[in-house]
């Protein structure tokens, strides 16, 4: 095993923020690199750190060329845009380690038709679904369904947005019509089924032959309490879920392993972190969608639980030899609260107020995304701004943390948005089960 490692992580936001935080922990890794990075990646490390701002997470010669230059030993390719990109190919090629699929093993995500007939090819639950490429025959599919309950989703990466629920036609017929504003995510798209039920995520690692269950977690993806409002990619999440018992956590193991086993049929051989996000309707386990990296904000929930060394776990997939180890975690329940600017206020530079004393806190991190920072100060403009985690032996006891720990935050103008109901689920379910005892 490498004894002084440098290790790149590609992504920008808090997910990339809690990587490096992780694998500054190892023993193993002397340097960090990130692209691009943001400014308070370093909050959690005293180790060398190094951003690189000015680049995209698609810019994938530049990328090598820093790989090469820096003598990386791994790159962790964290974000979907640089799989669909092929970053993980060209580093290969370059013989780099790397932890993260290739394109095509990749196309899981950033390819929804092609997942969704993958699926219904190798009996992977699903809800059922119809592929289109012009809005016409979609619309036209929507008069023939009156006043059903859809989904309307872009078949590319759309940063989190590209799903859109529709109650009505009026609804859908929208919803189709906003497919052009993603462009080419959105030239194809899919209309599936409406699923009542709670939802999920469950997180594998694997070398393409073994995989671990690494931990599950609850994204609240839109944008108000009591999930009202758009969908986001992510404004909060919890760890660990009550919703996965063990039926539950036996039919996604099943359905992550068929994923696996399918895909390396299909040669496309997957190594790294596999996401499968999940819905439970009458107990039963139906696929939404994949991912093929870390989610956020679930990886800032669940990478901090790791317990074994992060830089050891990759260097295992990459080797194809993860039977070898036992991937540890600690069990602990965490919470995480997005903080976002107030919808609909004009984008410009703020101050955020209370970062230090947040940092102060026990059992309090910080995972900042899009927080610029200025000598001792530090602003924001758009966007998800930074993740605040916190843990605890029971959701309860996390959710307490960090909402003080938020209350300790100020945006310039009383600017700041966030939920205040992250958890809410499992919040309910305890109280419940105190009030039986």
């Amino acid at each position: 095993m490498v004894k002084s490692a440098t290790v790149l992580v590609v992504d920008a936001g808090g997910r990339g923020a809690a990587l490096i935080h992780k694998y500054s922990q190892s023993k193993h890794v002397g340097k960090l690199l990130a692209v691009p990075g943001n400014d308070l990646m370093g909050l959690n490390t005293t180790k060398n750190l190094k951003i690189f701002p000015d680049l995209k997470t698609t810019d994938v010669k530049e990328i090598v060329n820093i790989s090469k230059r820096e003598n990386v030993t791994l790159v962790d390719v964290a974000q979907d845009n640089a799989v669909e990109a092929g970053l993980t190919d060209h580093l290969i090629k370059t013989g780099i380690m790397t932890l993260g699929p290739t394109r095509m093993a990749g196309q899981i995500e950033w390819d929804k038709a092609w997942a969704r007939n993958f699926m219904k090819k190798y009996k992977i639950p699903t809800p059922v679904y119809r592929v289109f490429n012009s809005t016409k025959p979609a619309k036209e599919f929507i008069s023939k369904n009156p006043n059903k309950r859809f989904f309307i989703k872009a078949a590319g990466l759309a940063e989190g947005k590209g799903a859109i629920p529709a109650e009505n036609t009026k609804q859908a017929f929208d919803a189709i019509d906003q497919m052009s504003k993603f462009k080419k995510a959105g030239e194809t798209f899919l209309i599936e089924q409406w699923l009542d039920g709670e939802e999920f995520s469950m997180f594998a690692i694997t070398d393409g032959k073994t995989f671990q269950i690494v931990g599950s977690a609850q994204d609240h993806k839109r944008l108000y309490d009591a999930d009202k409002g758009p969908n986001t990619g992510g404004i909060g999440c919890s760890t660990p879920p009550l919703i996965v018992n063990e039926n539950i956590y036996k039919q996604a193991e099943l359905i992550i392993k068929k994923t696996i086993q399918g895909l390396a049929v299909e040669g496309r051989q997957y190594k790294g972190v596999l996401y499968l996000g999940a819905i439970v309707v009458n107990n039963k386990v139906f696929v939404i969608e994949f991912n093929a990296r870390w989610g956020s904000p679930e990886a800032e929930v669940l990478v901090p639980g790791i317990q074994s060394d992060i830089f050891e776990i990759a260097v295992h997939v990459s080797k194809g030899t993860l039977d070898d180890i036992k991937i540890k975690t600690d069990g602990n329940a965490r919470v995480a609260v997005t903080g976002s600017l107030k919808p609909g206020i004009p984008e410009k530079q703020r101050e955020l107020f209370g970062l230090k004393k947040v940092l102060k806190l026990k059992d309090v991190t910080m995972y900042g995304a899009r927080v610029k920072r200025e000598k001792d100060r530090y602003f924001v403009s758009s966007g998800r701004l930074f993740h605040v985690v916190a843990e605890g032996k029971t959701v309860i006891d996390a959710r307490k943390k960090v909402y003080e720990a938020m209350s300790q935050l100020f945006i310039e103008g009383d600017n700041l948005h966030y939920r205040t109901d992250i958890g809410w689920r499992d919040l309910e379910r305890l109280k419940k089960n105190d009030l039986r005892s």
